[in-house]
């Protein structure tokens, strides 16, 4: 039976526009100039020091990670609660758990805020479990799939079986870190050429992502 693992920020929530808010009150915050969407997509990476790298020319020190970091989640949580589902997320998810299937949610935001945020979307029913980070904010996903694999082996769910969607070259890296296969959706943070450098298909609607998903794993 295959298994959905749903990434969150930027797949099922539509949160690009609240990224790019809070992504350019941290850069102001230490005086760079505010970015593009296309530079945002072009130049992302996880972890996301990284990212800063590519565009400061440098890791930041990490006097300035903690005032960027804090001042990210400060203005993004602010305007999360203005972002919807990605479209046709909502029927999606109905339609996969109608279908006998199962899936579960995995993300890097933060468990304490993920799960009511979810909650308020009215779409924690559709899974079996809903993992946000419990961690350091400057993970990857890598580590965090294989924790979450494991607590959906009493379940049934098997590696081989089960197909990530996300919007992230880490997210397909962690897939094969763990022996799932992997979908790559251009609604959130990677361009479509980042993406396919990854190696996996990649979509550009949700729909399109189950579709594939189904034929991964059939």
């Amino acid at each position: 039976m295959t298994h959905l693992v749903w990434d969150w920020n930027g797949t099922l929530l539509h949160d690009i526009d609240a990224v790019m808010t809070a992504t350019n009150a941290s850069f102001a915050e230490l005086g760079f100039a505010p970015i593009t969407l296309e530079t945002y997509r072009e130049l992302y990476v996880v972890p996301v020091p990284k990212f800063y790298e590519r565009l400061m020319g440098r890791l930041p020190t990490e006097e300035e990670w903690l005032v960027m970091d804090e001042t990210f989640h400060r203005h993004y949580w602010a305007a999360a609660d203005d972002a919807g589902l990605a479209e046709g997320a909502r029927e999606l998810l109905q339609g996969w758990q109608r279908d006998g299937l199962t899936q579960s949610l995995l993300s890097l935001a933060p468990h304490d805020k993920l799960v009511p945020l979810v909650r308020t979307h009215g779409i924690d029913g559709h899974f079996l479990r809903v993992d946000g980070r419990t961690g350091p904010s400057h993970t990857s996903k890598a580590g965090h799939l294989v924790r979450h694999m494991a607590e959906l082996e009493p379940s049934g769910v098997t590696a081989t079986r089960t197909v990530l969607i996300g919007d992230a070259v880490d997210d397909a890296l962690a897939a094969a870190h763990v022996g799932a296969r992997a979908v790559l959706y251009t609604g959130g943070s990677h361009s479509r050429a980042s993406l396919e450098s990854a190696g996996v298909p990649v979509v550009d609607s949700l729909a399109e992502a189950v579709a594939t998903a189904r034929e991964l794993a059939g």
